[in-house]
């Protein structure tokens, strides 16, 4: 149904009529001093002309009001789906995320690319929650704030590159991002999920301290350690099994996850990953129906056009009558 935003704007519906008793027009012998004591002005015979001018501009002046007060087309009640959960996906974008020990559809890819294919179908899933994503390698970033327009996030991780934030890990700074702009969100299921594939070596915060600051902070985390456990390499004799992921702190991923209340999951495969991702999201349930939202359409086009229209036809010269000569 129709209605107005602002209806207080029709308050200054006498305002014209206010102008005109207060500034009352002079008379032609008041405004305009003639030279010649004898000459006077005639008076204009434009009676009707002058009302339907005065008809004009009153329906100029009530277009210019509906349109101020701002109409409305108001639809019914409709259920959002929002959880009220905020989400932060810190992912790791350090070099030895370049390594091809991850294998999807079959063939081999780096450890990146299976985040990036799996990670991005977790955000596609998560209608519902406000998420953002922080990048981090020798520095942490916040990319994306939270928001709930997800192909916006699965947008930016898409467009990440291994190395971008430098080559070394640093895990408490990342998780010192996201808990910063978790922290300041009210009363809201704050949820970090964080994936790595190394020990932290870099930034100016410890993750076990990080980790106190986000369990004061309320906020969750839920680790994932990334990488094989085995894999070839070509050497002088042929190849030889090593393991890419001795360097993964396991212990510390696990702790920080216990600590806040969160869990720690160990992927080795592009399977793994993506059952760690669903694992999240039954230890997170989406709310199915949130408050609902009346829809509005904006109508004040549609009044400001009239009043557009009825102010230029008020303007509009009128074209002068020939007097008959006798």
């Amino acid at each position: 149904m129709p209605e107005f935003a602002w209806p207080w704007v029709f308050l200054m519906l006498p305002l014209p009529w206010l102008v005109r008793r207060i500034w009352r027009a002079a008379s032609p012998g008041q405004a305009l001093h003639l030279p010649h004591p004898g000459l006077h002005l005639a008076t204009a015979r434009g009676e009707r002309a002058g009302t339907w001018r005065t008809v004009l501009l009153t329906l100029a002046w009530l277009g210019l009001l509906a349109a101020a007060a701002r109409p409305q087309w108001v639809g019914p009640p409709q259920a959002q789906q929002r959880s009220g959960r905020a989400m932060l996906l810190a992912v790791d974008l350090s070099g030895s995320m370049r390594t091809d020990d991850m294998h999807l559809g079959g063939q081999p890819v780096s450890r990146f690319g299976a985040v990036e294919a799996i990670a991005g179908d977790f955000i596609a899933r998560r209608s519902g929650d406000e998420m953002g994503l922080v990048l981090f390698g020798s520095r942490a970033f916040l990319v994306t704030p939270l928001t709930y327009d997800l192909n916006a996030v699965r947008a930016q991780l898409q467009g990440a590159a291994v190395g971008l934030a430098g080559t070394e890990t640093a895990i408490g700074d990342a998780i010192a991002v996201a808990v910063k702009r978790l922290a300041s969100l009210p009363e809201q299921a704050r949820v970090v999920v964080l994936l790595t594939d190394g020990v932290n070596n870099a930034g100016s915060m410890a993750p076990l301290e990080a980790a106190r600051a986000a369990k004061a902070a309320g906020v969750r985390l839920y680790t994932i350690g990334i990488g094989a456990t085995e894999m070839r390499v070509p050497d002088l004799f042929g190849t030889r099994v090593i393991n890419p992921s001795a360097d993964l702190d396991e212990g510390m991923l696990r702790n920080l996850a216990q600590q806040t209340g969160g869990r720690y999951f160990r992927a080795t495969d592009a399977s793994e990953l993506a059952d760690a991702y669903r694992a999240v999201d039954a230890l997170e349930p989406i709310s199915q129906q949130g408050p609902s939202l009346r829809p509005r359409h904006e109508l004040f086009r549609w009044p400001l056009a009239l009043s557009a229209l009825a102010w230029l036809l008020a303007m509009a010269p009128r074209p002068r009558r020939k007097e008959a000569r006798a």
